[in-house]
């Protein structure tokens, strides 16, 4: 018998459409219609990658986990003003190529500045 593969993606897709309130485990096996077993181990699988955070929750009397993603969705309010969408290099920049996104410095200091708004 194949083993069944929930879908690292789909499962971390309605993570982060849950939002900061995050989604009871049990929550998320009724909506993928999943066993708590390899729910689990989906769950460790993402949490080990880093893209998720468990907290552990009592909920009607059943110890359970809160999964929350790690990282939130970006808005486009966030990259608006990107340096590449109006640089007249764009064109011929490509990380192989002679102008690169690593060498700019525009949009290393775009960076620096959006990092430093978190």
């Amino acid at each position: 018998m194949a083993k069944k593969n929930l879908g690292d993606r789909r499962i971390l897709d309605i993570i982060r459409n849950a939002g900061d309130q995050g989604i009871l485990q049990s929550e998320l096996w009724k909506m993928v219609n999943a066993d708590s077993r390899e729910g689990s181990r989906t769950m460790l699988r993402l949490e080990r990658k880093g893209l998720i955070i468990r907290e552990r929750e009592l909920h009607e009397g059943r110890w359970t986990y809160r999964v929350k993603a790690k990282h939130k969705f970006t808005t486009v309010d966030s990259i608006i003003n990107v340096p590449c969408a109006f640089c007249d290099l764009e064109s011929r920049c490509s990380e192989a190529g002679v102008i690169t996104p690593n060498k700019c410095n525009e949009l290393t200091s775009w960076l620096k500045e959006m990092a430093g708004r978190r």
